[in-house]
């Protein structure tokens, strides 16, 4: 036979795209200089045939340029797009997203059935299923925001918030993080500005619309906790450019930094809150809003918010809101 095929693509033997095939398959991984060197052609030519083997998932790349290495995509059966109901696709293309083990991102319905594939389920059942939790939890949502404030209540003695919103969960039973969780938790791992400025895209117009119906006439970033080189929390506040003056928060430097995320207790969570965050602003608002990434406890904007009614810089209303926030009472989101 003088030819091959993969999903139904035709690779002549001694053609380009094979050779490359059949040098990757003996290498296990190699880099496009490597592969021009071996034959003996541009690296433009080389790129356009690996750009063609990634895209009909015969290649797989991992790393970023300069370091950047191509191996055999696992050969897995082609998976047809499932029978489902409008609504569920409609579903699967706007909520579900997968970050896989090597870190590429598959969603939608091409990437819920291959979720589905790795973990030997049968498509169109989980798709119900997938349906039928997202129901059980949007019961929770009222005009697009989750209402925290019942949780902190039984967690606290006393809430010093007038309102708690979360934009979402940050998982769910079975299917884990939801896409807001996801992006999260893997924008303030990876320090990815391009990332960040993703999610904040996807939340802006949210915050925007929270901002007009109560009146906010300031807003308050918490700082972070864990030193980063890229901060998550001041790039979000760069790309919500929101137009109301910020409240000024301070994150207090001790001898050894104690991240929220490292402490299991709800009363060292508070103390560390309490002796770590200083509100130091001389102005005084009548509405404000304090964001955060992602609320368990609840002990960071419970704590700040008592300093502002304290000090009585705020008049009026005070709202806290998270991106997202644990399903149960108190909680510790560790990864974010």
């Amino acid at each position: 036979m003088n030819y091959s095929i993969w999903k139904g693509v035709i690779f002549m033997k001694n053609s380009t795209s094979h050779l490359i095939v059949e040098y990757v398959k003996k290498k296990k991984q190699v880099t496009a200089k490597e592969l021009s060197d071996y034959l003996e052609i541009t690296p433009r030519a080389v790129f356009k045939q690996l750009k063609k083997l990634v895209e009909i998932n015969r290649l797989t790349k991992i790393g970023q340029p300069p370091k950047v290495f191509y191996l055999l995509a696992e050969d897995t059966k082609h998976v047809n797009r499932p029978v489902l109901s409008n609504h569920q696709n409609q579903l699967l293309d706007e909520r579900f997203f997968w970050i896989t083990p090597l870190g590429n991102i598959e969603k939608g319905v091409s990437g819920f059935s291959a979720w589905c594939t790795k973990f030997g389920l049968a498509v169109a059942k989980t798709a119900g299923e997938y349906e039928k939790t997202l129901q059980k939890y949007d019961k929770h949502k009222k005009d697009g925001v989750i209402s925290g404030l019942q949780k902190m209540k039984k967690t606290f003695p006393r809430v010093y918030l007038d309102e708690l919103y979360y934009l979402d969960f940050y998982a769910i039973e079975r299917f884990g993080k939801t896409k807001l969780g996801q992006f999260l938790l893997y924008a303030k791992q990876s320090q990815n500005r391009a990332q960040i400025k993703e999610l904040s895209s996807m939340v802006k117009a949210r915050i925007q619309v929270i901002i007009k119906k109560h009146s906010i006439d300031a807003v308050g970033f918490i700082p972070p906790t864990v030193k980063r080189e890229i901060q998550f929390m001041k790039e979000l506040e760069k790309h919500l450019r929101v137009k109301q003056p910020c409240v000024s928060i301070v994150k207090v430097k001790t001898p050894v930094v104690v991240p929220q995320k490292t402490l299991n207790k709800i009363e060292d969570r508070v103390e560390n809150a309490r002796r770590t965050l200083i509100v130091d602003e001389k102005r005084e608002y009548k509405n404000i809003l304090l964001i955060d990434d992602a609320v368990g406890s609840g002990a960071t904007l419970n704590e700040t918010a008592k300093q502002i009614k304290d000090k009585q810089i705020c008049r009026g209303t005070l709202i806290g809101l998270a991106i997202t926030g644990s399903f149960k009472g108190f909680d510790v989101i560790s990864e974010v």
